[in-house]
């Protein structure tokens, strides 16, 4: 079975699938397509986010990581969509944590890690209470419209996932010292270790964005796995 991602950065996403694929087994073929697939840096330099628009963060395929506008990369995002259900995708994911509208047309099922993330959250916060931990300054604002219509109190703290490991664990010692239910990594960019870094420092339980999807993906498909 083909499953597809659309990254909102450049594809493929070799920093996610070591962390996702275990998960879907070897009856799946992952198939990528990135929002800022060739462009050059001062392409996507030209992106940057204007005011009131919505900040995105992305790696890159040189392994730095890009800050960007979303409303450059919606159409590039429904072409990405399209590639991949002409490529015999039989659903796609969007690797990326942020807020989308549901303008996005495709024939498969398309899978908003955002609304995941959300359902569980909101089911798992006994008190509704949660801190999320989001790549950048400029998104805490958005982590507060995005949780703050389901959830009673939202602590947002910054932390690049680009940046390695040292960000996310000082953002799980702030984490340690705040109440809270639980903790949400709300980027793609999150990884495994991170997630146990996160885990271990705070003393909560953590959900993690890439795996969280990835788990809720195999479910949906597990039966027509089983059957192949």
């Amino acid at each position: 079975m083909k499953i597809g991602a659309v990254t909102i950065g450049q594809s493929p996403r070799v920093d996610v699938t070591p962390d996702i694929l275990p998960i879907f087994g070897d009856q799946v073929e992952l198939i990528q397509a990135g929002a800022l697939d060739g462009l050059s840096k001062a392409e996507i330099e030209l992106m940057a986010p204007k005011e009131d628009d919505y900040v995105l963060v992305s790696r890159l395929n040189d392994g730095t990581f890009a800050k960007f506008g979303k409303s450059f990369i919606l159409e590039r995002m429904q072409t990405c969509i399209s590639e991949l259900e002409e490529q015999g995708a039989s659903l796609i994911m969007l690797f990326c944590a942020g807020t989308f509208p549901d303008t996005f047309t495709s024939k498969v099922p398309l899978i908003y890690p955002a609304k995941i993330l959300n359902g569980l959250a909101k089911a798992l916060s006994r008190n509704a209470n949660i801190i999320v931990i989001t790549p950048d300054e400029e998104q805490v604002q958005q982590a507060y419209d995005q949780w703050g219509p389901i959830m009673k109190k939202v602590t947002p703290i910054p932390a690049n996932p680009y940046k390695g490991l040292d960000e996310v664990r000082k953002a799980a010692e702030l984490a340690k010292d705040i109440e809270a239910d639980l903790i949400v990594m709300d980027c793609i960019g999150y990884t495994r270790e991170a997630r146990k870094i996160v885990a271990t420092v705070s003393e909560k339980p953590v959900l993690l964005c890439r795996t969280t999807m990835a788990r809720v993906v195999r479910e949906m498909i597990d039966g027509k796995l089983s059957e192949e």
